[in-house]
């Protein structure tokens, strides 16, 4: 039953069998699967595809990321690799299309979110399962109760600092959560301590994720912002976007319920 399809890089996918055997090298897209009900077709993922917990401990591991131990991948032979643009970089989709089926997402918001889960799921025959879900995530999302629109910084590393930029999928969540973010450049911009001073936030976010920062950061960055409401927050909440989407709204609505309470 050869098949081609296009995926969200416009690359062109040449399924050769039924798909059987998935490797998912993208969290968020991972747990999705797992949502969907397709335990048993996925036979590896990476080390951050952390949820669902419940099959994590036992799931076959085969690098992060940014780093695949390709000789184990081939050991699986899979029959179709997900990927992502941001998550997965070039060299690593090149090399395992030379051999197998890989499927990249590119997602920058919600639509964009919402058009790869319907594309996986009707690849994966679980087009039920996904719009199942989608209705549930449509009407968490829809529950939106923002009392104000902070300019902030939202944080993803230290030494040195970077920050998000405004062509990324955590700053269209940003926009959702009403937050208004103060930087203009794309990616991910490295900022030293005067350009913190400079652009003084009224709120500064500290990711979970991909570095941990912890309370004794939001008292380190404090005293250098001392009007500024510093909290930290849950990474994966503003960056994965498959069926944790469910919980992100009533996330984003909490953390402006904390906000509003801080004084500064």
């Amino acid at each position: 039953m050869p098949v081609s399809i296009v995926d969200m890089l416009g690359r062109v996918v040449n399924i050769q069998k039924p798909i059987q055997r998935i490797v998912s090298l993208v969290p968020s897209q991972t747990e999705f699967l797992y949502e969907l009900g397709l335990k048993d077709k996925i036979v590896a993922q990476t080390v951050f595809c952390v949820h669902p917990k419940s099959h994590f401990k036992k799931a076959t591991k085969i690098g992060g990321t940014k780093k695949i131990r390709y000789e184990e991948l081939d050991e699986l032979q899979p029959d179709l690799i997900i990927c992502n643009k941001e998550e997965n970089n070039e060299e690593i989709v090149e090399t395992l299309a030379k051999k197998y089926p890989v499927w990249v997402s590119d997602i920058k918001n919600i639509d964009d979110a919402f058009y790869m889960m319907r594309s996986l799921a009707e690849l994966l025959d679980v087009k039920n399962e996904a719009e199942d879900l989608l209705r549930k995530i449509t009407l968490s999302l829809n529950q939106k109760k923002i009392r104000h629109q902070y300019n902030c910084l939202y944080l993803v590393w230290r030494n040195p600092y970077m920050a998000v930029g405004c062509d990324t999928f955590i700053n269209h969540m940003l926009q959702r959560a009403g937050f208004n973010n103060l930087i203009k450049e794309q990616r991910y911009p490295e900022l030293n301590l005067d350009e913190l001073q400079l652009l003084n936030p009224e709120v500064l976010l500290l990711s979970s994720e991909p570095y941990p920062f912890k309370e004794k950061h939001v008292e380190e960055l404090q005293t250098l912002l001392p009007n500024s409401k510093i909290l930290t927050v849950d990474g994966e909440l503003f960056s994965w976007y498959g069926s944790r989407l469910l919980n992100s709204q009533p996330y984003f609505n909490e953390l402006q319920r904390q906000l509003h309470k801080i004084k500064r």
